[in-house]
């Protein structure tokens, strides 16, 4: 029997902008299967030219209200890469433990709201809130935990106010506030951990490349630092334009980008395969306890190690809040002098590498800007693991175009896409 399948979703749901999947199969044979990106483009960079340096953070974090902590410290660091500024160590502190709200908040949202109902059975998360109120309950106390440390560090809960070129405004007065709630957020975590154990990930593997940037130190890697991949090439965080190579697609509003391959992948799980041995001993334990090991292929196990990552940032925070307590009057903020300079600033967003690069003149105004998005650089993977996974499932016994459809909805899912900022 000719397997005949079609599947024509415009556009996806459950993930942030606009985005279509289109497959075909005719006679058994593989016709067409395509990830797009159809999102009206948004021209950020050119926004930025004749801004004064003081501008280009508070305009940038609104790329993104999912991620607008980690446009805001790329843009940051840009900006103080190209004026020669070296902020003080406790702003350097501050500005981990705002990222990983940042990560924490969004991961939460992605695991329980945008990807745990593909695997509880249910079209959206709004019936969750009957089926298992314990999950929603979780999802709901974790976010808000993400949320709260952005709040007391950056000033608000998004778009922040806090993080400044030159360091952080001030010391946050609410930091004894956070440790208990980071506890009790442990407690929520391990009952995650044991959710997931429930769910049967798709058997799914697609060999390609991961990059992220890589762990110099003891510590996992989440602002800054040299580019690295699993097929070994190794940049400097100013060389990102040999590390993402963007080029036009003609079916996607979005560039795309490749490296030693077609295409690669960044995100949660290409951090956890190039720097596992940096992850938390507790993060390390969850990985096992999930499966996921360096180097996993399976596209389908970003999920856990978002997870992964959310046991690592609570345990960190904690660590991190009680290096400030011995920090109460130390610097925070030190002198900008702006100048004619250029800058790059590589930051690891929840869903991936991120690249803010600017051009300075005497008067401190920018001349040119790029911005590199981590859903631009996973739009070809996508599109390339959604042609081997429809080759791998459509001739299994039973397959029918909704669950096909299913199949590549969670596929593109399981990035955690960010569509709208990929058109920048």
């Amino acid at each position: 029997m000719k397997i005949n399948l079609d599947v024509d979703v415009h556009h996806l749901t459950r993930v942030e902008g606009h985005g279509n999947i289109h497959v075909k199969v005719k006679n058994g044979k593989l016709l067409e299967a395509r990830w797009d990106v159809v999102e009206t483009p948004r021209y950020f960079e050119v926004m930025l030219k004749g801004k004064h340096y003081s501008s280009a953070a508070p305009l940038t974090a609104r790329i993104c209200g999912i991620c607008s902590f980690s446009h805001t410290l790329a843009s940051l660091r840009a900006t103080e890469a190209a004026f020669g500024v070296e902020i003080p160590e406790a702003a350097a502190i501050l500005r981990l433990l705002a990222k990983h709200g940042e990560t924490l908040q969004s991961h939460a949202l992605h695991l329980f709201f945008l990807a745990a109902p593909d695997f509880l059975d249910v079209p959206s998360a709004i019936p969750l809130m009957e089926s298992h109120p314990e999950v929603v309950a979780i999802a709901l106390r974790l976010k808000g935990l993400g949320n709260k440390i952005c709040d007391v560090v950056g000033g608000r809960q998004t778009h922040p106010v806090s993080l400044q070129v030159g360091g952080v405004a001030a010391m946050p007065t609410g930091l004894p506030d956070l440790p208990p709630v980071l506890e009790e957020a442990l407690e929520d975590l391990a009952s995650t951990v044991e959710l997931f154990k429930t769910f049967q990930l798709p058997d799914f593997v697609r060999e390609t490349e991961f990059v992220s940037l890589r762990a110099n130190g003891d510590g996992y890697p989440f602002i800054g630092s040299d580019l690295i991949s699993t097929d070994g090439v190794l940049k400097a965080e100013a060389d990102y334009l040999a590390m993402t190579n963007e080029y036009v697609d003609g079916n996607n509003t979005s560039k795309w980008c490749r490296l030693s391959r077609d295409s690669f992948a960044v995100g949660a799980l290409a951090r956890l395969n190039n720097n596992y041995a940096q992850l938390r001993p507790e993060a390390q334990a969850v990985a096992g306890e999930l499966g996921l090991a360096p180097v996993n292929h399976n596209p389908f196990m970003n999920n856990v190690a978002q997870l992964v990552e959310c046991v690592h940032i609570a345990h960190d925070s904690l660590d991190l809040i009680d290096q400030l307590a011995d920090m109460k009057s130390a610097p925070t903020m030190v002198e900008v002098k702006y100048r004619a300079g250029e800058g790059v600033s590589a930051v690891e967003a929840p869903r991936g590498i991120l690249y803010h690069h600017y051009k300075y003149n005497k008067d401190g105004k920018i001349t040119k800007a790029n911005c590199v998005i981590p859903t631009t650089q996973n739009n070809a993977n996508i599109h390339n693991d959604m042609r081997a996974l429809v080759e791998q499932f459509a001739t299994e016994k039973g397959m029918t175009n909704e669950r096909l459809e299913l199949l590549c909805s969670m596929l593109v899912r399981a990035y955690d896409p960010c569509i709208s900022c990929s058109v920048h």
